[in-house]
């Protein structure tokens, strides 16, 4: 495993919906050990980023997913009842690192896991419907935005009758979920914060706890929220939520000047010759069919009865 170089990294943060990546340069120590010369990244050809970019494995990105996100990133279960990983994040990550000219290893985990294994650099990427909330700047450095989505209040159908509003989920005797660590919690406290706030580590648990009554509603990312409706027509899909910080990086080792410009070329190229509107095309079309959100047994087999759309 190769050890990390020392940086110390020139940041200039945009959180803007055009762009949220960090400043691709950094300044190393001088030949003579006294002076430092800043590199620019962004000004290398392609073979000579990719001679820069190092990893926390050499020759593989390793990349850490919460595979209960539908579209984003889940397992499909094939008609041979085997789970494959799959998702518009995941068919990115494998673009990234064939872009890069490394191979790929997924690392399937929690949701703050996730976050936990960027900010120990144990990973290179993190790839789990992240957006660029501030308050995670110190643990990762964002990349180009790549998705922009909404968010959206959800409940069940017996229930959409009491909420015709925002306003009206701000009462004390609801009970309002949302992932733990995720936006979503922010959703919740700004437009529910006289509700009690249920904080769960899955998004499947959250649905789940719908379902059950356990929950009166939940704040979930729009375009996940429709997937689980297709598969649970209990589901009600029911306000939009405003957020100006909506859209989608992946979470790139903090420091990483090279990795990061180099995730940011990859991406503008998706984008640019339609790969990723074809990614997201395909997950969804997946994630309608038969699914599993969560994290496998040690036997790398599903844990409980998969959801069918």
């Amino acid at each position: 495993m190769k050890k990390f170089l020392t940086l110390l990294l020139a940041l200039a943060m945009t959180l803007s919906l055009a762009a949220c990546g960090s400043d691709s340069t950094e300044e190393t120590e001088g030949t003579d050990g006294t002076e430092a010369e800043t590199v620019d990244y962004t000004a290398m050809s392609d073979d000579e980023l990719k001679a820069a970019i190092t990893t926390v494995s050499e020759g593989t990105l390793t990349v850490a997913t919460s595979p209960d996100f539908a579209p984003y990133e889940f397992y499909a279960i094939g008609e041979d009842g085997q789970a494959t990983l799959a998702g518009f994040e995941m068919s990115l990550a494998q673009y990234i690192a064939d872009y890069l000219g490394l191979e790929l290893e997924v690392v399937p985990m929690d949701f703050d896991g996730t976050l936990m294994e960027l900010q120990n650099k144990s990973v290179d990427l993190g790839m789990a419907g992240y957006s660029p909330k501030p308050e995670r700047e110190n643990i990762m450095d964002f990349s180009d935005i790549f998705y922009t989505g909404g968010q959206s209040f959800v409940t069940t159908q017996d229930k959409a009758d009491l909420f015709t509003s925002l306003e009206d989920t701000n009462k004390a005797e609801y009970s309002i979920g949302a992932q733990t660590g995720s936006i979503q919690v922010d959703l919740a406290q700004t437009n529910s914060p006289d509700a009690e706030l249920i904080q769960l580590p899955k998004v499947t648990d959250v649905i789940t706890d719908l379902l059950a009554g356990n929950l009166d509603g939940a704040y979930i990312e729009t375009v996940v929220a429709e997937t689980y409706a297709k598969n649970y027509p209990e589901l009600n899909v029911l306000l939009d939520v405003p957020y100006e910080q909506e859209g989608s990086v992946v979470g790139v080792s903090k420091g990483n000047a090279a990795l990061l410009e180099g995730v940011n070329r990859a991406i503008a190229a998706a984008l640019e010759d339609g790969t990723m509107d074809e990614f997201i095309t395909q997950a969804n079309e997946l994630a309608s069919g038969e699914t599993y959100e969560g994290l496998l047994d040690e036997n790398g087999q599903v844990a409980e009865t998969p959801a069918e759309g």
